[in-house]
């Protein structure tokens, strides 16, 4: 191997590491890799570039757009509604329908808006079922995956392996494909999660309950006169929680002292945030602590209380909180609201201690504050409620257009009539220019973090096969595996393709095990359609950690769930579909020589 190639091949190691310490956003990752080869000289500037032109990241692009126009116009949120009416007598008919629901809508447009929405949805039907969350969130995940996995635009994973396969001049697959295969795959999936499945999901409590049950009503605003006797105390030591007054915040010219509140020194002047009873409240005036006047006193700024609601919310995927320290999220100025609660991977922060937390997807969070602020920081889309499904502003008389803009999309893709990006670009027009959706909400549908994750992943799969990496990586599973037949190569192949995709991203490790499914194929002199089948498979089939797939890592906080759940009830899933696979994969594509 050559300078470069070992160059190359450290980088993969070096991104995939980064990947698992989750350091750095995974997609800052990816396009520093692609931004290091071009430094380098390892790709010239065409070859970099090029990643940009490729089709499977725009036919990425205008999905996601379509599925906001399905859910902008209000067709999910019928089907939500429809869902809850007709399933909310028992469990079992909740699991059933819900599974059936989502493997269905999943298989037509992109399956994590379908989670994002619909999770609000399966919370309160738990509670109608009287059984916890935890019990409908991870089937709700799971059969999102099975049914991406069963159309060519179910799942970006799908996509850009067909991408790949054109790159590498393999003809495109069809749109409905891999349809027959998918469904004997999520009939498996189906029948162990209302076989066994059901019987391991965990009992969970979310992140609310890690507050005290019995919620005080109200936030109010107090100030420190000039002779309080709070002055010159630190807020530890003032101890008003001893009066059942809770000190959320100290604003001192107009600057929040939250973090690292304790040791705030009180100052005449300051504002103090509280969370109490009005009695209580009462109690600190009558005790010269602090002091309140009529508004039309302009001595001192009033106090102000409202009755204030708790919401749990989910960080979305284009939430502006992601990426940022909760110090620094300015909730208070923008909403008049606090966080009262983090709930991360296990592992529960309150509102002291989360100062350096930097927010990432999935991320829970207890948000407390007036109705007025809760509303408009969920109609904002900084959170998704978990509270409660979401009343969203919809379209009702645009739905037929964006049903009809899917529908097209797949009938002609399935006719031949054009490429599915060609497509997938026009429909994403026509529902912009049709009203589904407004300019400004296309490009907030659109996932860039994955785009670029994509476009950093193609440009190291230009450099693998460019050095020689990806033909040396294909000679090293060969020489294991050759002997024993294209069935063991199939096999291998599906496993390790399963294997990183538990640890990674599934698009990152479906855009670098694609060419190796190509070259693999290709020295046995067969036809790599069955290899490229099995790489779409195991790379949507993320059952047994939470950080593989998207809709996975959504509904772990959601659910409050811990690392070994997804293990007990997704690691024979995974055994299950990897044996499925070595059956239904050369019925449908069976092993003929090119």
């Amino acid at each position: 191997m050559t300078v470069e190639g070992w160059i190359v091949l450290f980088l993969v190691l070096a991104v995939f590491a980064g990947f698992v310490r989750e350091k750095f956003a995974p997609d800052m990752i990816a396009m520093s890799a692609l931004a290091l080869l071009l430094a380098l000289g390892i790709l010239n500037k065409d070859e970099a570039f090029s990643v940009f032109s490729n089709g499977a990241p725009i036919t990425i692009a205008a999905m996601f757009v379509l599925s906001a126009a399905l859910e902008r116009t209000g067709v999910l949120d019928v089907l939500g509604k429809q869902l809850i009416r007709i399933a909310s007598k028992s469990y079992l008919l909740a699991l059933v329908s819900v599974m059936v629901l989502v493997m269905f809508v999943s298989a037509f447009m992109n399956n994590t808006p379908v989670v994002v929405v619909l999770t609000p949805v399966v919370i309160a039907m738990a509670r109608q079922v009287g059984v916890s969350s935890s019990k409908m969130l991870m089937p709700l995940s799971f059969a999102a995956i099975f049914g991406g996995a069963t159309t060519m635009i179910g799942t970006s994973t799908n996509l850009l392996v067909n991408g790949v396969a054109i790159e590498k001049g393999v003809p495109a697959f069809g749109m409905f494909e891999i349809t027959l295969p998918g469904l004997a795959l999520a009939g498996v999936g189906f029948v162990y999660l209302l076989i066994v499945g059901r019987f391991l999901m965990p009992e969970r409590t979310s992140v609310s309950s890690i507050l005290d049950k019995e919620r005080r009503p109200f936030l109010a605003q107090a100030l420190i006169s000039q002779d309080s006797t709070l002055i010159g105390k630190t807020v530890e030591d003032a101890n008003l929680e001893r009066q059942n007054c809770q000190v959320l915040d100290v604003i001192r010219l107009g600057q929040s002292l939250r973090y690292g509140i304790a040791n705030v020194t009180l100052r005449a002047g300051d504002l103090l945030v509280l969370e109490a009873r009005a009695g209580e409240m009462l109690a600190l005036k009558e005790g010269g602590q602090v002091e309140f006047v009529r508004p039309e006193d302009r001595t001192f700024e009033p106090v102000s209380a409202e009755e204030t609601v708790v919401v749990e919310g989910i960080v979305g995927p284009e939430s502006y909180l992601v990426g940022r320290l909760a110090s620094r999220l300015n909730l208070r100025r923008l909403y008049g609201v606090y966080i009262m609660a983090i709930q991360r991977n296990d592992e529960n922060y309150r509102a002291n201690n989360f100062e350096n937390v930097r927010i990432t997807y999935g991320d829970t969070l207890l948000i407390e504050g007036p109705a007025d602020g809760i509303r408009r920081l969920l109609d904002d889309g900084v959170l998704i409620s978990l509270t409660h499904p979401q009343e969203r502003a919809v379209r009702r008389a645009h739905a037929p257009i964006a049903i009809a803009a899917v529908i097209a999309v797949m009938g002609l893709a399935a006719l031949n009539v054009m490429p599915i990006a060609s497509l997938a670009l026009i429909a994403m027009f026509a529902v912009v220019m049709f009203g589904c959706l407004d300019a400004d909400e296309v490009y907030k549908a659109i996932e860039w973090r994955l785009l670029f994750l994509i476009f950093g992943m193609l440009g190291l799969s230009i450099a693998m096969e460019k050095t020689g990496v990806a033909s040396q990586i294909v000679d090293l599973v060969m020489s294991f595996v050759e002997s024993y037949g294209p069935l063991a190569v199939l096999a291998v192949l599906y496993l390790l393709t399963n294997i990183l995709t538990e640890m990674v991203s599934n698009n990152a490790v479906a855009v670098l095990m694609a060419p190796i499914a190509i070259g693999v194929a290709d020295q046995m002199g067969l036809d790599s359609r069955p290899f490229l089948v099995a790489i779409m498979f195991a790379a949507s089939a993320s059952f047994s950690t939470p950080i593989g797939y998207q809709t996975n890592t959504f509904i772990y906080n959601a659910g409050g769930y811990r690392f070994s759940d997804f293990l007990k009830v997704g690691l024979p899933l995974n055994v299950m579909m990897w044996a499925t696979a070595m059956i239904v994969i050369p019925i449908f594509w069976p092993f003929v020589p090119v």
